[in-house]
């Protein structure tokens, strides 16, 4: 069974949020579990199970949901369809990478080991820095081209999904953020954001994708008003 750490309810209400905590239900109910939310906040977790992404197992792959993937999918494609704000944390990025059509190394060695991606020290402690492209969103966010981060993730982005841009990197050229300049708020982070809030720049993420789903939710009173 997966558990969800209450640090990410508690940046989610530190930044003034009311979070709401998604169990994973059959595709049929997306749409009305959709209708009820303002924004989305995708979790770390697992490796995803290759099949959803058309590849085979790597032999080093780790343990996986498979119905946590499929519920995950649905729901980034629907709050996509919505246009609702996600901030996609971790696993989080790899499945929204995923759902638009994007591929994962699914064992980072095989790609890098200049930087140990599972770190052995706390999360709340950063393990690298990132470099993060200029005029981006997540640039003005954090106000910073280069920030330090924490690292605990066995996957990574191989080939990006449709309409997103990587947008940072870590020394060893791994992608450690997309955004999707097509959406009104789009962002995945490959570190741990959740946390490291006591650092203005990481409690900064999680401000913005509050102030994007009040926006949203605005919009929705206007229309319906």
């Amino acid at each position: 069974m997966l558990a969800l750490g209450v640090t990410y309810l508690d940046a989610v209400a530190a930044a003034g949020g009311i979070p709401v905590i998604l169990a994973p239900l059959p595709a049929r109910r997306l749409e009305a579990i959709i209708e009820r939310l303002d924004g989305v906040c995708l979790s770390g977790g697992p490796d995803i199970e290759p099949a959803t992404y058309g590849s085979d197992a790597h032999p080093e792959l780790g343990p996986t949901e498979p119905e946590v993937d499929l519920f995950e999918l649905g729901l980034v494609r629907a709050a996509r369809r919505r246009g609702l704000p996600i901030l996609a944390i971790c696993r989080g990025m790899q499945v929204l990478n995923v759902a638009r059509g994007g591929t994962l190394v699914q064992h980072l060695p095989d790609l890098s080991e200049q930087i140990a991606h599972r770190q052995s020290e706390p999360a709340s402690q950063p393990s690298h820095g990132v470099t993060i492209a200029a005029e981006t969103r997540l640039a003005r966010i954090v106000e910073s081209g280069r920030i330090d981060v924490n690292s605990f993730h066995h996957q990574a982005i191989d080939r990006l999904g449709a309409g997103l841009e990587p947008i940072a990197w870590s020394d060893d050229g791994v992608i450690e953020a997309v955004e999707a300049p097509g959406d009104a708020f789009t962002i995945g982070v490959q570190w741990h954001a959740e946390c490291l809030t006591e650092r203005p720049e990481q409690a900064a993420l999680f401000a913005s994708l509050v102030d994007a789903a009040e926006h949203h939710a605005g919009l929705a009173e206007e229309k319906a008003a």
